[in-house]
């Protein structure tokens, strides 16, 4: 069968129209917005209206002085580094145990540097418990520096209580840094009056390129730099910024929110076609997150009795692209840290697998899966009940 793509959690095929608008300006003259020259200041003209059009999609002015700052990263991960070692004193950092790699690593590595970690739990359907964050703020007679959670969890879905959280962290005076990178684009966002404090996203988890992202900072925050060198971007992140790369981020994310209520309805369609049709074939699937609103196009399902590695790899030499989890630790597959948090039984956590569409899927890909999957899920069963 023809290849299908169904992990868009990990990446997006770029849109077409992305595409072209970059190339325009990648042959556009020479683009340092550094420079003085004419064509510095046409590189700059064209990084700055980019700049100032993702802060419109955001529901954020970026052209007041003093005011709400962008900083243009290579992506989320570096995003995300920056935010947490850059914001708050060197006291306590609350996160969720379900947050991604990138924040979980940083985190405990400046756990080593000395910082201390305070952990938010998450229920059984993967929702932090957002009721153990104020007493986490205050503990142990020392006020917490940062606090750090994910609008939607990259694995299962969950969109995760920030509205709530952000209440909190403004009444407590804690900044408060939101990793956006899967609801960017695809959730409607408004950081105006939002109570956030930092947000992460990346353009390639939006139809956009790879290679870009931002880390957003609210009015009068300070941040301090993890590069030196340059005085690009107030010296917060030097080095020549890539004005290709904005100028395809700001069309993509123009896009997706310009196309959003249609997308959304669609890779939600979508993604409650794929799982109605696997469970009606097998009813003993589990979907996780289900009892919890999820992110429109993703889907994690556990294909109980068999193993997630022999089932990724039977999908993929059948032509359906996915992940046995986060695409930045899939490569050696451990266990899901995110459903070793939500306390799923041990069978549930060796055999899932997440699948995510996007608006660029369609009906007949889902239905093509839906036998491709069920085929290689029996196959595997029976092997299985075989070998015990």
């Amino acid at each position: 069968m023809t290849a299908v793509y169904l992990d868009n959690n990990a990446t997006t095929a770029i849109d077409p129209r992305v595409g072209n608008v970059m190339l325009a300006q990648f042959l556009d003259g020479p683009s340092n917005a550094s420079s003085q020259h004419i064509y510095g200041r046409q590189a700059r003209s064209s990084l700055d209206a980019a700049t100032e059009a993702i802060g419109s999609y955001l529901g954020t002015r970026l052209d007041q002085p003093d005011g709400a700052r962008l900083i243009i990263t290579s992506g989320g991960t570096e995003s995300n580094h920056q935010a947490l070692t850059g914001l708050g004193d060197r006291g306590p950092i609350i996160l969720s145990r379900i947050e991604h790699p990138s924040v979980v690593a940083t985190a405990k590595w400046l756990e080593q540097e000395g910082r201390s970690l305070r952990w938010l739990d998450v229920d059984q359907d993967g929702l932090v418990q957002i009721d153990q964050l104020q007493p986490l703020i205050s503990a142990e007679g020392c006020d917490a520096a940062l606090v750090s959670i994910m609008a939607a969890n990259n694995e299962t879905g969950v969109i995760q209580p920030i509205s709530k959280a952000a209440e909190i962290c403004q009444a407590a005076g804690i900044p408060f840094h939101v990793d956006a990178t899967q609801t960017v684009g695809k959730l409607p966002l408004n950081l105006q009056d939002s109570g956030i404090s930092a947000l992460t996203f990346t353009a390639h988890k939006f139809h956009g390129p790879a290679g870009v992202g931002a880390l957003w900072l609210a009015p009068e925050l300070r941040i301090e730099p993890v590069f030196h060198g340059g005085e690009q971007q107030l010296e917060t992140r030097p080095g020549t910024e890539p004005v290709a790369l904005v100028v395809g981020m700001a069309e993509a994310l123009k896009l997706a929110v310009n196309e959003m209520n249609h997308s959304t309805e669609h890779c939600q369609m979508l993604r409650d076609r794929l799982e109605r049709g696997l469970i009606d074939r097998h009813p003993d699937l589990v979907v996780q997150g289900k009892k919890h609103q999820r992110l429109p196009g993703t889907s994690s399902i556990s294909f109980l009795k068999t193993d997630r590695q022999s089932m990724l790899m039977a999908l993929d030499m059948i032509g359906i692209a996915c992940s046995s989890g986060s695409a930045c630790s899939s490569g050696s597959s451990p266990p899901s840290h995110v459903l070793t948090a939500m306390n799923r039984a041990a069978g549930e956590i060796e055999s899932t697998l997440r699948f995510g569409v996007s608006k660029f899927s369609t009906i007949e890909e889902i239905d093509k899966s839906i036998d491709a999957i069920s085929n290689a899920y029996n196959k595997l069963k029976k092997k299985t009940n075989v070998d015990n």
